[in-house]
């Protein structure tokens, strides 16, 4: 089995895997800079849970926290996200010519 802790782009596609830390970076995306505690509340879990989501998003790089006082904010980083659609975009003509492929086979055997 290959293993990607120490793969930039496997963590990054690691830390999206999980819906609960995609639905905290699409909450930074519309209201950036909240507070842990803020960024936690809609979410069915302790705080210790979003926390541990906090950290994976982190050591991905797709997050970074700053604190003023004893407030912790979390804001997003562009550049793991950027690198992975770069990734993407290199097999994307791959994927669409496959799939154009598979609709032309499709329609060939509905007539």
């Amino acid at each position: 089995m290959v293993k990607y802790e120490h793969d930039a782009l496997g963590r990054t596609f690691q830390a999206l895997a999980d819906p609960t830390r995609r639905a905290i970076l699409a909450r930074l995306e519309t209201e950036p800079g909240l507070s842990v505690s803020d960024l936690a509340q809609p979410f069915p879990m302790q705080l210790n849970a979003v926390m541990k989501h906090l950290d994976v998003l982190s050591d991905a790089g797709l997050v970074r926290r700053s604190k003023a006082g004893r407030t912790v904010s979390v804001s997003l980083t562009p550049e793991p996200m950027e690198a992975a659609m770069t990734w993407l975009q290199q097999y994307e003509r791959f994927w669409t010519g496959s799939l154009d492929k598979l609709a032309a086979l499709v329609e060939q055997e509905q007539r």
